[in-house]
């Protein structure tokens, strides 16, 4: 059984960092990418961050230039740096696994909350 277990969602305040980690286990059959989708309060879910086996990354233009993706192959886990974080980031995170580039992702993660508040 495939699970993807998120970790390091909270609150932060404007212009703070979190980083999100996703690790993965069990086989992932025909996955080559793993990424972050988000949803805020009334509005639907968005691609954050893609990143694919053989390196390729890509980022929503909301987010480029402040979050980062990358990936620790021998722990089977991906991270998400989230920096200058403004209100407008604050959603409901979720990991996924999927086909490049990611528009229907097989496998979720649970979803951690992500708060920027003052």
């Amino acid at each position: 059984q495939v699970q993807l277990v998120e970790s390091g969602g909270g609150l932060v305040q404007p212009g703070g960092s979190l980083r999100l980690s996703c690790a993965a286990s069990g086989s992932i059959f025909s996955a080559n990418a793993m990424g972050w989708y988000r949803q805020a309060p009334g509005k639907q879910r968005e691609l954050v961050a893609v990143m694919a086996i053989f390196g390729r990354t890509s980022y929503a233009d909301s987010v480029k230039g402040r979050f980062a993706i990358s990936a620790d192959n021998a722990k089977n886990t991906v991270y998400l740096q989230m920096n200058n974080l403004n209100p407008e980031d604050t959603a409901v995170s979720y990991c996924c696994a999927g086909r490049w580039p990611l528009d229907s992702p097989g496998y979720w993660g649970q979803g951690p909350q992500v708060t920027v508040s003052s």
